[in-house]
């Protein structure tokens, strides 16, 4: 991006995974990278926060912000937040939204992002979402995002901040080429849904993550336990 001032930040989001550690390679390329990370309840919370942990140390992100949200966890209606629900197999072709979406979440994400972001004088906030794999979950869609940049233009002391979603309108092998040029640390990322051990290999994140890895011509650095 040009025109922008090195001495201010943006704020990424990242989880862990493999697209918003593509997002925190891409925003190092052109300013200083505030990192987020925000622990909900999460069946797998403890290896996406060590995900976290080194995808910064990796990349020399500094300036880092962990927070928990007990809220979703509370509220559950999820298989990801509520340990009575199961966290199915891959059904990418299925109907409707999956038991793994976590209601209106994303909102949640970005409201502690931009609320960090003007605390620390950040333009811009970066999240990893993808509209066309993302197992159909209704906070990926840029309609979303279009929304909340208005609700941060009229929420906000300057209204300043920007949303950023640099990867929206990818598929997933696109963004494995993507973070592969530009050396995002793939081995440290996590996807799965159901496993902190060794990535299951065969829930929705796994399978999209493995495919893309296949359409893309390269080898998923991570290990499974199985793999479909």
């Amino acid at each position: 991006m040009t025109g922008r001032s090195r001495s201010q930040p943006a704020v990424v989001l990242l989880s862990g995974g493999m697209d918003s550690c593509v997002c925190a390679a891409l925003a190092l390329r052109d300013s200083e990278t505030a990192a987020v990370h925000i622990s909900y309840g999460q069946r797998t919370e403890q290896r996406e926060r060590d995900s976290f942990l080194a995808i910064c140390d990796r990349l020399g992100i500094h300036q880092r912000l962990l927070v928990r949200n007990d809220a979703l966890r509370a509220i559950g209606g999820s298989a990801l937040t509520d340990p009575t629900i199961a966290v199915p197999d891959a059904n990418l072709l299925g109907a409707g939204i999956p038991v793994t979406y976590v209601p209106f979440r994303n909102a949640h994400f970005l409201a502690v992002a931009v609320s960090w972001a003007e605390v620390i004088g950040a333009d811009r906030v970066v999240i990893g979402a993808v509209e066309q794999d993302s197992s159909g979950y209704p906070d990926c869609r840029p309609a979303y995002y279009d929304a909340f940049r208005q609700l941060v233009r009229t929420g906000t002391k300057e209204g300043k901040i920007t949303i950023e979603t640099p990867l929206i309108g990818l598929r997933k092998s696109q963004i494995v080429a993507r973070g592969l040029e530009i050396e995002a640390p793939f081995d440290l990322t996590w996807s799965c849904y159901r496993r902190d051990d060794r990535a299951c290999g065969t829930c929705d994140s796994c399978v999209l993550r493995l495919r893309a890895f296949a359409k893309a011509g390269a080898k998923d650095p991570i290990s499974y336990a199985a793999r479909v």
